[in-house]
């Protein structure tokens, strides 16, 4: 799979198993994981009390964050290395356009097509789709505070 693809994105909503399924694809052809660090963002959990007000500093924080991964993947792709990755920078902006006003993402907009320059395109996306009533019950399960007063 990984000489034919050799960056494959899993994407998906929350709770669909993008991780796990990159996890797993990573272990049984021992290729290089990308993965998200979502706990890592120190906006994310005040995001969830207040998303209008700590939209822009989330967002932006996870689109750096995803960024440099990107890049050390790119300079470790001189050398061959299949990769398998649970998020997609691309959307990104989708997101940004549902969370941040007009005048943030116009912000947002121009840093991430100055950034987007610079990351591969994967040559596979896999994206998973889940019933809602599974997904609810999957973040339910993991209980991660900030995840479960979520509309």
């Amino acid at each position: 799979m990984f000489t034919r693809f050799p960056y494959v994105v899993i994407e998906g909503p929350i709770g669909s198993g993008k991780t796990t399924l990159a996890r797993m694809l990573a272990d049984k052809f021992s290729v290089e994981l990308l993965s998200e660090k979502a706990e890592s963002n120190p906006f994310l959990t005040r995001f969830y009390q207040d998303a209008q007000r700590y939209a822009l500093p989330t967002q932006l924080f996870f689109l750096f964050q995803r960024s440099r991964q990107i890049e050390d993947m790119a300079q470790r792709d001189m050398f061959g290395q299949p990769t398998v990755s649970d998020f997609f920078l691309e959307k990104d902006p989708l997101f940004a356009r549902l969370n941040l006003d007009d005048e943030e993402y116009s912000l947002y907009h121009q840093i991430y097509h100055h950034l987007q320059l610079k990351a591969p395109k994967p040559d596979l996306v896999v994206y998973l789709q889940t019933p809602i009533d599974a997904l609810v019950g999957r973040i339910e399960e993991r209980n991660i505070s900030y995840e479960q007063d979520m509309p």
